[in-house]
């Protein structure tokens, strides 16, 4: 059985299934295309309650060194102290402070993002794409929501001046996530 709304029975502890889930991030290059990437090891937990959506939390745990532009000079260069400084903060993290309905199927989620060892509060609505019964018997709901950070807010400030003005990345990173969660035995 598939629900798009939440129901009292979807409360519970879940497990964010990183093979069908996706933490990804855009920003702009050169100040006139986009450069999309993703973090392939990803790892989280959750507690959903749909009847009081201020007992939910959230916390996950992203490997920098995952970082997937699908180009290996600039992953190399997002792992070198110029962005992440991967060697020295190999985690990315993200942990719930709280959790409220905004409508029937929104939740605004405030939490604290970790990068580079600098914690920020982050605020995202994700919308609740859905539950379902998968064929191994799995409880899934889906969750997606995106906020647009300034990664200069987290000492991630390489850049590089462009000969006819602006720069090579833009301060403005969009951040996306796209979660598929099993709930737990």
């Amino acid at each position: 059985m598939t629900t798009t709304t939440p129901t009292p029975d979807l409360t519970g502890d879940y497990t964010l299934d990183a093979s069908h889930s996706r933490v990804g991030f855009v920003a702009r290059h050169a100040m006139v295309t986009k450069v999309r990437g993703a973090f392939n090891d990803v790892s989280g937990t959750g507690h959903f309650d749909a009847s009081d959506p201020s007992n939910s939390s959230l916390s996950v745990t992203i490997q920098a060194k995952s970082i997937d532009t699908r180009n290996e000079d600039r992953d190399n260069h997002l792992r070198s102290n110029d962005f992440f400084d991967m060697d020295t903060y190999p985690e990315i993290t993200y942990t719930s402070t709280s959790v409220e309905a905004v409508d029937a199927t929104t939740y605004r989620v405030t939490g604290d993002l970790t990068i580079k060892g600098v914690a920020k509060p982050v605020t995202v609505d994700f919308e609740f794409t859905g539950a379902a019964v998968d064929p191994f018997g799995n409880h899934r709901i889906g969750l997606e929501g995106t906020v647009v950070v300034n990664r200069k807010d987290w000492g991630v400030n390489w850049n590089a001046a462009l000969e006819a003005g602006g720069v090579l990345v833009s301060e403005n990173v969009t951040l996306e996530f796209e979660v598929s969660a099993i709930k737990n035995a």
